[in-house]
């Protein structure tokens, strides 16, 4: 009996000299966090983990950089993700905080490719391009068919100050509203269907454009300036686009309608030109081509950020534009909410 308990003593010290550290989990052991804190970063484990991560860093970065190549075959994919084309940029963070989760160096480096596309692309948009020395300042607007304060929104206008002022989505009461809140401040005005123009210089020449809706939502007139240079204003709204789960972006309508006004615009023999439009589209989207081939954005070229302009109550992208060509815009800017779903874009140009 007293030999058994020897030999059990025994076999249990040899058990607890052979244990190698780290191992038990008596309190006085603390190596196993300790040696885990160590091996957080390993080198032999990060660069195997986290390859899907890294796969989906990769595709993220190709879909920015080669969205001009996604068809507009099927649903009109193309446009569909050219018009919200600045947010892809969010599946950057996300997967960066996945990388460091999943402790990864394989993925963090092939986030570098959506990172650096994303800054290739957008970068120049983030920063503040404003000039000086504009002599004549521009506004469109669309105000909004459901707009339930019409007399603000004209008294918002004219505080801007802008020498020439654009309205899209005119109707009902609300027109002869926009009339008189704006007669004071614009002596001159011409209103086609929907769409109106207001200036404190002279109009001219003054008539529909034919966008191909069967109705007027376009106009062109010539604006002169105070040092008689003339300027050809056309003020536009596009049809709309719907997403549709089974038709997905419908934007045939609003594409043919941007071919007519840009074959409108090209051969106008005026060769200074402004376009104050709510094109229900954005300067990514390769439907608007016909336009963006031959005129600037003052928004990209002189502008401090995106200028986002709706919706209105949380602005996700900017189908509200002002462009031209022949003449150098110096700064643009988004004006504050008025009663419309939309939020007023205003440029400064120098003829």
């Amino acid at each position: 009996m007293r030999r058994t308990e020897h030999g059990s003593e025994g076999s249990y010290m040899a058990q607890a000299y052979m244990t190698e550290p780290g191992q038990g989990h008596t309190p006085g052991q603390t190596g196993s966090r300790a040696e885990r804190l160590r091996n957080w970063w390993r080198p032999e484990g990060t660069w195997r983990r986290g390859m899907v991560l890294a796969v989906l860093a990769v595709l993220l970065g190709l879909v920015m950089i080669l969205h001009a190549q996604i068809p507009n075959t099927v649903g009109n994919l193309g446009s569909l993700l050219e018009t919200f084309l600045p947010w892809v940029g969010l599946g950057i963070p996300v997967l960066l905080l996945a990388a460091v989760l999943r402790r990864s160096a394989t993925a963090l480096v092939a986030l570098l490719l959506p990172v650096f596309v994303w800054v290739h692309l957008f970068g120049g948009q983030v920063t503040d391009k404003a000039g000086e020395g504009g002599n004549l300042t521009v506004v469109t607007h669309n105000v909004s068919a459901d707009n339930p304060d019409p007399a603000g929104t004209a008294q918002d206008l004219v505080k801007s100050g802008a020498d020439v002022v654009a309205l899209e989505e005119l109707s009902g009461d609300a027109m002869s509203t926009y009339r008189q809140g704006l007669a004071k401040a614009y002596p001159y005005h011409t209103i086609e269907g929907t769409v109106g123009l207001w200036s404190k210089r002279p109009l001219t020449d003054t008539r529909p454009v034919d966008t191909k809706m069967g109705w007027n939502r376009a106009l062109r007139a010539t604006v002169t300036a105070a040092d008689g240079q003339q300027i050809a204003v056309y003020v536009a709204h596009l049809p709309s686009v719907r997403v549709n789960p089974q038709k997905g972006f419908t934007a045939n309508p609003r594409d043919t309608s941007a071919q007519a006004l840009g074959e409108a615009i090209a051969a106008d023999p005026v060769k200074k030109a402004v376009l104050l439009a709510d094109l229900n589209g954005t300067m990514n989207d390769r439907s608007l081509a016909p336009l963006t081939s031959q005129m600037r954005s003052a928004q990209g070229a002189a502008g401090d950020g995106f200028g986002f302009s709706f919706p209105a109550s949380f602005p996700m992208t900017r189908i509200d534009q002002i462009m031209m060509k022949g003449i150098d815009p110096v700064k643009a800017w988004v004006m504050p909410a008025t009663g419309s779903d939309h939020l007023p874009v205003a440029a400064s140009v120098k003829i």
